[in-house]
């Protein structure tokens, strides 16, 4: 098994939102890789620029972090389709992708389908977050995003003159220097999932185990109400021993698009559950379900925050049911006043 580890530099409109490709808000313009085997050594690498084919300026923000140029990109770049091909044939077989964050595989799908680049990855599509691994490793409790300079520097790795960040080969050669020093193999099963083809069908849904939490990934549905009262998507299966539970706290919502339960296994105890819904990519929404044990102070938490929202949605009812009672007054107070004057007129 080798590692791609990569990173891409884009652009995008130099006028914002106004000026943007809806379907391509980010064009790449750069592609750097290394390829590096089971002990983490580096074997090769991959460097190519990209002539734009969407946005003809770049971006003054790119330019500032790149240090990059449209004449350097259209003399020494190529087509986007004639890159990704190249990128791919260098990746060979037998690889699974390693970059700093969640965006580049996504950004490089979505390039690939404006230019009608064939799609060859599998469904699921996993790969490292490296970024997230490192953040479970060594940041307290485990959710904080680093930039790839800090993990640099945390491991005390060199940064060398002629290889500055924000280039894409540099930045993928970080990458791999950080995944060399880091304890990789601690968090080797956590994979991630990139969510920029998702599930159509019910069979093609995605079922991850991990060690103490599972992850189910849902297909795609028209809107967020079908989603959510979905039994696939609501079950709650224990980590351990893949039985159903019973909920114990019911799902409620913490935001518009956050969801969270208690369930209990007679078994192995408390399990927490929480469904996100996130957008797809042609309008529609699908869910992303994790189950995950916790303990009783865990479980307190969630008890205490289902009560504090029922709170607040009682006094949000209260508030509107005044509203429409004081609206119902007005309209009558208006009503009558309107009455008074025309008896007035008559008289």
């Amino acid at each position: 098994m080798k590692y791609i580890v990569f990173d891409l530099e884009w652009n995008q409109s130099p006028s914002g939102k106004e000026g943007a490709v809806e379907s391509l808000p980010f064009e790449i313009i750069e592609i750097g890789a290394v390829k590096l085997d089971e002990n983490f050594r580096q074997i090769d690498d991959f460097h190519q620029l990209i002539s734009p084919g969407v946005y003809s300026q770049l971006h003054y923000k790119i330019s500032e972090v790149t240090h990059l140029d449209m004449g350097l990109l259209k003399r020494q770049g190529i087509a986007f389709p004639e890159a990704a091909c190249r990128f791919l044939s260098w990746c060979g077989t037998d690889y699974v992708f390693v970059t700093w964050g969640s965006m580049d595989l996504t950004e490089l799908q979505r390039n690939m389908v404006y230019y009608g680049v064939t799609i060859p990855f599998p469904m699921p599509f996993l790969y490292y977050d490296l970024q997230k691994l490192y953040g479970l490793l060594y940041t307290e409790g485990g959710k904080d995003k680093l930039s790839l300079d800090q993990a640099v520097e945390e491991r005390n790795i060199l940064v060398e003159k002629d290889r500055p960040f924000h280039h894409a080969l540099d930045d993928a050669y970080y990458t791999g220097r950080v995944m060399a020093a880091m304890e990789f193999n601690r968090v080797k099963e956590f994979l991630s999932m990139d969510y920029y083809r998702i599930p159509q069908k019910p069979e093609e849904e995605v079922y991850l185990n991990f060690p103490g939490y599972t992850k189910f990934v849902s297909r795609e549905f028209p809107v967020k109400e079908e989603a959510i009262g979905d039994k696939r998507v609501t079950d709650v299966i224990c980590p351990a021993c893949r039985r159903m539970l019973r909920k114990k706290i019911r799902w409620f919502p913490m935001n518009s698009r956050l969801y969270v339960c208690l369930a209990v296994c007679p078994e192995h105890g408390l399990v927490r559950g929480k469904i996100r819904i996130k957008k797809a990519e042609d309008g529609g929404v699908f869910a992303v379900r994790t189950t995950k044990f916790t303990d009783e102070a865990g479980a307190a938490l969630i008890a205490e925050k289902r009560d504090e929202i029922r709170v607040r949605r009682t006094e949000k009812n209260k508030q509107k049911r005044l509203a429409r009672k004081q609206s119902r007054r007005g309209k009558a107070r208006n009503k009558a006043t309107e009455q008074n004057r025309r008896m007035e007129s008559i008289g």
